[in-house]
Parts: C-alpha cells; sequence; structure tokens
C-alpha cells in the first residue's frame, strides 16, 4: 500500500464528503425539495455552471480511457478529441435563455419535464426516461470502471475490492447532497483538473527527455503514431469528420449535460460559463491526450491502456505530487457518475412515480425513494462493472450516441420549431434509438457503414422522421 499517494487521496475524498454534507444541510430547511435535490434550486453562477459542464463532461473517457486510447493509437486520437473543446460552448449557444426560460414556464426540474410539457404527451415522457436508463447505465458503468482501475493501480488491491470502495465513497455523498453538492464539488473538481493535468503534463516532457526526444521515440517505434490516422492508419478522414457529431454539436441532447442549461441564474452568469467552459475544456483535453500518447514514449508496453494515467503519474511523480494530481481523474470520475445517477432517478422518481404512480406522494416519501432509488441504481452498475472491458471509452461512447440519437431533434427542434409536436418527437425517438442500437451492432460486425462514425446515420433519420410525423400528422403552430 503506497501511503505517499494515498493521503492525499483520502484528504480530497474528505474535503468531497464535508462539500456533500454542508450543501445536505443547507437543503435541509427548503420547502421545495425536488428542486433543491435535482437542479441546485437553479442558483448556480457563471464560474460554477462552467466548472459543473466541465466536470460533467470530463469523465472516465476524458481522463483515463482517452488517454489510454491516444496512448495506443497516437496523435490521431489527440486530433479526434480535441473535437471536444466546443462542445460547452455549443450546448450553452444552442439552448441558451429560451430553455432556461421555458423550464421555468413549464415549472420542468428535469429534462423530461421540459419535453413532457413541451409536447403534452405523457408518452413522450416514459419514452425518454425509457432511453435514459438504458444508455446511461452504460455510462455509469464507464465510471465505475475508471475509479475502480485507479484505485486499483493507486492501492495495489483487487479491482473488485477497489471498485466497491469507489462505489460507497460516490453514492455517501450523492445520496446525501443531491445536485447541489455536485454542481460545488464540480467547481473544486474541476480546479484540480486543470492544475493536476497541467502538472503531469510537464512531468511527463521532461521524464521524456524533451518533446523532440519524445517524437523522436515515438517514430522510431512507429510512424503511424505522429500522423493523423492511428497506429494502424485506421482513422479515415470521413471518420474523424463524422466523429464531431458525437463529441461536438451532438452533445446538446446529452440529458446530462442539458439540465445543466437549466439551473443558471442570470444570463450574465449562462454567458460567462459559456467562455470559461471552453477555455478549460480544451486546456484539459488537450493535456490529458498528449499525456497518453507522451506516455508511450516514456514506458512502452504498458498492457492496460485505460491504467496508463495512474500508471505514468507514479512512475515520473514523487508519491505525494502523484497523490495530488491523480486527484484530477477522481474528480473528473466522480463528478460525472454522481450527476449521471442523479439524473436517472430523478427520471424514475419524479418523471414515473411521481407522474404517474403516486402524485400524491408526501415530501417525506419523496426523499427517502430518491436516496433509495440513487443507492439501488448505484449498486446496480456496480455489479455491471465487476468484468470491464478492454477499453472504457467505447462503453461511454455508445451511451453518448444513443442519447443523442434520442433526444437531439426532441430538444433542439422542440425549441426552434413551431411546427414540431408530439408525433415528430415520438417518430425522432424511436428512430434514433432502435437505428443508433441496430446500427451499433451491424457496424461492430462489419465495419463502420460508409467509414463515418454510429450515431451520424441515426441522427440523420431522426431528423427526417421528427419533420416528416410533424408536418404530416396534426400539423399546427405551438404558441411559446
Amino acid at each position: 500500500m503506497n501511503w505517499g499517494v494515498l493521503l492525499p487521496l483520502v484528504i480530497f475524498l474528505i474535503a468531497i464528503f464535508a462539500t456533500g454534507w454542508i450543501a445536505s444541510r443547507q437543503k435541509a430547511g427548503s420547502s421545495n425539495f425536488l428542486n433543491d435535490y435535482f437542479l441546485g434550486g437553479r442558483e448556480l453562477g457563471g464560474f460554477v455552471l462552467a466548472m459543473t459542464m466541465v466536470a460533467t463532461y470530463g469523465s472516465a473517457s476524458s481522463f483515463l480511457g482517452g488517454p489510454g486510447t491516444a496512448y495506443s493509437m497516437g496523435f490521431g486520437w489527440v486530433l479526434l478529441a480535441m473535437t471536444q473543446v466546443v462542445t460547452g460552448y455549443f450546448v450553452l449557444l444552442i439552448l441558451g435563455k429560451k430553455f432556461a426560460i421555458l423550464s421555468r414556464r413549464y415549472k420542468a426540474i428535469t429534462l423530461i419535464d421540459f419535453l413532457k410539457a413541451r409536447y403534452n404527451s405523457p408518452f413522450v415522457a416514459i419514452l425518454s426516461a425509457i432511453a435514459i436508463v438504458i444508455f446511461l447505465f452504460s455510462a455509469m458503468t464507464a465510471q465505475w470502471v475508471g475509479g475502480a482501475r485507479l484505485i486499483e493501480t493507486v492501492t495495489g488491491l483487487s479491482y473488485t475490492s477497489a471498485l466497491f470502495i469507489f462505489v460507497v465513497s460516490v453514492l455517501i455523498y450523492v445520496t446525501t447532497g443531491g445536485f447541489r453538492a455536485v454542481a460545488l464539488t464540480d467547481a473544486v473538481q474541476g480546479s484540480i483538473m486543470v492544475i493536476g493535468t497541467t502538472i503531469l503534463l510537464i512531468a511527463v516532457i521532461i521524464a521524456g527527455g524533451g518533446i523532440p526526444n519524445i517524437m523522436q521515440d515515438l517514430l522510431s517505434e512507429n510512424p503511424n503514431l505522429v500522423t493523423p490516422y492511428g497506429s494502424e492508419g485506421n482513422l479515415t478522414a470521413a471518420y474523424v469528420s463524422s466523429f464531431w457529431i458525437l463529441v461536438g454539436v451532438g452533445v446538446v441532447g446529452l440529458p446530462q449535460i442539458a439540465v445543466r442549461a437549466m439551473s443558471y441564474k442570470t444570463s450574465r452568469g449562462m454567458h460567462r460559463a459559456l467562455v470559461i467552459g471552453t477555455i478549460v475544456t480544451g486546456f484539459i483535453m488537450l493535456n490529458m491526450h498528449l499525456i497518453g500518447v507522451f506516455a508511450r514514449a516514456v514506458m512502452p508496453g504498458i498492457e492496460v491502456p485505460d491504467t496508463v494515467i495512474p500508471v505514468i503519474a507514479l512512475e515520473v511523480l514523487p508519491p505525494w505530487l502523484a497523490g495530488i494530481v491523480l486527484a484530477a481523474p477522481l474528480a473528473a470520475i466522480m463528478s460525472t457518475v454522481d450527476s449521471l445517477l442523479l439524473l436517472v432517478s430523478s427520471s424514475v422518481v419524479k418523471d414515473v412515480y411521481l407522474s404517474y404512480i403516486q402524485p400524491n406522494a408526501s415530501m417525506k416519501t419523496v426523499k427517502r425513494l430518491s436516496f433509495g432509488v440513487t443507492a439501488v441504481l448505484g449498486s446496480i452498475v456496480f455489479v455491471l462493472a465487476v468484468d470491464p472491458p478492454e477499453l472504457l471509452i467505447f462503453l461511454n461512447l455508445f451511451a453518448f450516441g444513443g442519447l443523442e440519437a434520442a433526444f437531439i431533434w426532441p430538444i433542439v427542434l422542440g425549441l426552434y420549431w413551431k411546427y414540431g409536436n408530439k408525433y415528430g418527437a415520438i417518430a425522432s425517438m424511436l428512430t434514433g434509438i432502435i437505428g443508433y442500437i441496430a446500427l451499433h451492432f451491424y457496424n461492430t460486425a462489419n465495419g463502420n457503414l460508409f467509414g463515418i462514425h454510429t450515431v451520424v446515420v441515426p441522427v440523420v433519420l431522426s431528423f427526417i422522421a421528427y419533420i416528416v410525423f410533424s408536418l404530416l400528422i396534426k400539423r399546427q403552430v405551438y404558441r411559446y
């Protein structure tokens, strides 16, 4: 057990628990538990909003899986990852004030609330809840695996023991703190990510003898590592371009990101978050993926690429500093998984139980159910994560694509196209969900159709379905 590394991580976890406890005390006297627990009372300022979006998007994929894939594929994956820089900008720019204003008018606490009110359709709400539960289980599993990999590498514990410690840590502060705790800890965690990735990148460059030496080592091993096409030349221009839909503009359709665009306090805060979020996302993504590819020159032959960040940190930094730096990926993973847990539990409690099973449930019952559902969901994901895949990033990207194919057009066209109706939304969601799952299995067996990423075709088809069914069935103007 490496206590020099563990001590800073333990201190970090204690600080996170303290934040969660303070947040839970702040909402103890609240008369609107749902609004506070799931949306933080809509009181987020610009900095906290930006950092909570960055921290939520920056997940195990960004901090472990992405660098691990860059380690395997070289600079081609770094280029691919940088398409994510504009993610926060697109989300806030496209959804913007109109989304926040309509959410308040509809008294929407969740994305499903918004869709249900906009389309006046229980079926849209139920379909949305099903899509969120299906795809976010995959995304949460990726975070559980990432957290366990990190703790496993640092402590030397077995993977299962590390997974258990991580799950218990996250569940304690999510079930007690809710969204306010998540948003506050996201701000702290986002700041840790910036500092930690900077320190580690500098240390890796020094350990590699400088960037020229690192580049020469990579060229000597495999010249493809320093090209945009991947170590085996399989990153084509069509695939890289289409990948941007998945991790760039398509992120507008991710419920865990969209819900944050409901939670800011003023439009000034939103504009500030636009700038801060874009800069910080670009900085972190570039740093982490460069660390991944540079690490190949410093430590070739790492067997499990997802462990490259903790392994290289332990190699190039003194133990106490490695512990501080590794708090960054731990922060990223925790901040993503806590948001996903809240999103899925809100879908079950708010959008299914309160809407269709027991609308008059007491606040005490709702509180107990919210805590209980969050804990049960976390436990289910723990079981799913016991046998992890080789590269967790593809587990996370599967969830991203499915959610985007399901939600992007009902959200965006629901905001801006007055002829959009529930028939268009239902057709779009069904086309997106079914098309994405079917094409995922087809591409897995036969290679990518047209050489582009799986998400592209379902997104295009779901757009066509939305337009056609909105115009063909009960076409009428929607009054915003």
